[in-house]
């Protein structure tokens, strides 16, 4: 319909489509290396890892975006997400488990969906590094639960870890 005005009513009743007040909501570009990189920490990962933030949850949003990349051998340790984690392989070469099942290789275009609460682990393979982008959704805060690191056995062999 051409021309409605505020206040006019729709064919049926309908109420015209609401406009966003300028200042409420605005598009937002954060530039590549406009954030700093950092090393995954020891207790959370094996080997060399770097993790280049890409977003954080600005409310009502939850979700949280992350390139992560392991050198060769590097890998999480297990670790659960309340919400569930999705991946995205860039580049490289990788590995991903979830607890009682067989190590799958990753490769880029792949993408990897962990349900909520599913414990798992995901990393490079032993000879070629691997980048992925990781989205979770934070509950009560909270995107990652920290479990015990994977073994040399587990991520080697693909091992059953029950």
């Amino acid at each position: 319909m051409v021309g409605v005005e505020a206040g006019d009513s729709m064919v049926g009743g309908a109420e015209p489509p609401k406009t966003l007040n300028r200042h409420e909501s605005r598009m937002e570009i954060r530039r590549s290396g406009s954030q700093p990189s950092g090393k995954g920490p020891g207790e959370w990962f094996t080997g060399t890892v770097r993790i280049d933030p890409l977003f954080q949850p600005q409310g009502p949003a939850r979700a949280a975006g992350a390139s992560v990349t392991f050198e060769p051998g590097a890998r999480t340790a297990w670790h659960t997400h309340p919400l569930g984690q999705m991946l995205i392989v860039t580049a490289g070469a990788g590995r991903a488990q979830r607890w009682g099942g067989p190590v799958e290789d990753i490769r880029p275009g792949d993408v990897i969906w962990f349900p909520p609460g599913e414990k798992h682990w995901h990393g490079a393979t032993p000879t070629t590094a691997m980048t992925h982008i990781a989205i979770q959704e934070q509950l009560d805060g909270k995107a990652v639960e920290w479990m015990e690191q994977v073994s040399d056995e587990e991520y080697q062999r693909g091992s059953d870890p029950r």
